[in-house]
């Protein structure tokens, strides 16, 4: 399902229309878009009876019949009939409802390496799916028609969760991903799958930026069977003037991935001039080996111009090699290059015998060396969840 959406955006709408306040007047506006966006949002919402629309899990009602959002760290206060910065759930009377449940706009069935994940059931596949939405606005988001449209500019089916299970069984797929847009902002959807899915023996992983608040995020790692996280930068700076979010909720993310146990890998995507000094590297690296541990896979991911950066060349190769040098010699073990097929950065070496225990080239598995978790060479363990974890029983 691969479906091309309008050209204009919900935020390039927002900006058009706040600069038609300063023309007209509020009144008249808010008039013409009420009259202009019901008929669409309840067409696009509806017929609740295929479970589409559903309560958000995590909010709190307030007076007036405003709610506050809990599911992320921008904690929005959404009046009635209004919508979140993500776009997809809606204040109706003092209920905040989510208007994707169900309502996938991409399904894909993808090898599990291309998320990326390495220490992750290598050569398996991982039945894909998105919704519209997300709580960041990243200048260069490379799913921006998907992640920065709202529900009705793009199209769906009904698909609940029973439905994605069994699709992910019949693909062969031991794995349901949650990824392309941000999952975040699809949680119950998500939450609901991962939870079905495990009594099922399918596996869940989480693609995300990290933007989640503590309590959703512990709930939802008893479901979860792995999680990758997007580090976009290591400064409040990139963060808010390249991503619209936060740095600090990203790294308290992280840091509760750690404590929960569950297997979390991360990428950095370097960006030439925003991101990639050797200091803020430097820092991150530092950073990880002391809160997350030396095992934590790292991958630095090359950039290609997209979305709203199109004026920077993509990520010289020696960037990348000097990040590679920079997390060495922080003393992290598993630390890969991405988006360079055919560079020897992509392999798993052992950090016993420094022998190659995994190698690739793209997203294709030629060498697997690991037996029971741990070198067949040396018998070093290398961490990571190398067989399909075993149902729940809920």
């Amino acid at each position: 399902m691969n479906h091309q959406p309008p050209d204009i955006t919900r935020r390039d709408f927002v900006r058009a229309a706040s600069c038609s306040i300063c023309l007209t007047g509020t009144s008249g506006l808010c008039s013409a878009l009420k009259k202009m966006l019901r008929p669409s949002i309840a067409h696009a919402s509806n017929p609740p009876e295929h479970g589409s629309v559903k309560e958000v899990m995590y909010y709190k009602k307030l007076e007036g019949l405003k709610i506050e959002c809990g599911i992320c760290p921008k904690k929005c206060r959404i009046s009635d009939l209004e919508r979140g910065y993500c776009g997809n759930k809606e204040n109706r009377g003092g209920t905040y409802y989510s208007l994707v449940h169900s309502r996938p706009c991409a399904i894909h069935v993808d090898p599990v390496e291309k998320k990326p994940l390495f220490h992750y059931l290598p050569s398996t596949m991982a039945f894909s799916i998105a919704t519209a939405g997300c709580n960041f606005e990243c200048r260069f988001c490379q799913n921006w028609r998907i992640a920065q449209y709202r529900p009705e500019q793009i199209q769906s089916s009904f698909t609940p969760p029973e439905k994605i299970i069994r699709m992910s069984i019949e693909k062969n797929a031991p794995t349901i991903a949650y990824t392309y847009s941000e999952p975040v902002v699809f949680y119950g959807y998500m939450f609901d799958c991962a939870k079905m899915g495990r009594l099922k023996g399918v596996g869940s992983i989480m693609i995300s930026n990290g933007f989640i608040n503590e309590k959703p995020l512990a709930e939802l790692c008893k479901y979860l069977t792995a999680v990758k996280i997007d580090l976009k930068g290591f400064t409040d700076k990139f963060y808010k003037d390249q991503c619209s979010g936060e740095l600090e909720p990203v790294l308290n993310t992280l840091r509760v991935l750690k404590r929960t146990g569950i297997w979390f890998e991360i990428v950095v995507l370097i960006i030439p001039t925003l991101n990639d000094s050797p200091a803020e590297i430097k820092n991150m690296c530092r950073w990880i080996a002391e809160n997350l541990g030396k095992d934590v896979p790292l991958h630095f991911s090359r950039f290609h111009p997209m979305y709203k950066i199109r004026n920077l060349p993509p990520t010289p190769l020696k960037t990348l090699e000097t990040c590679l040098a920079i997390a060495a010699n922080a003393g992290l073990h598993y630390v890969y290059l991405g988006n360079i097929p055919g560079h020897p950065a992509e392999s798993t070496y052992c950090p016993g015998c420094s022998r190659v225990v995994i190698r690739r080239i793209g997203y294709s598995i030629v060498e697997n060396k690991i037996r029971e978790g741990k070198c067949s060479e040396c018998g070093h363990p290398i961490p990571g969840v190398w067989k399909q974890p075993g149902s729940l029983a809920l």
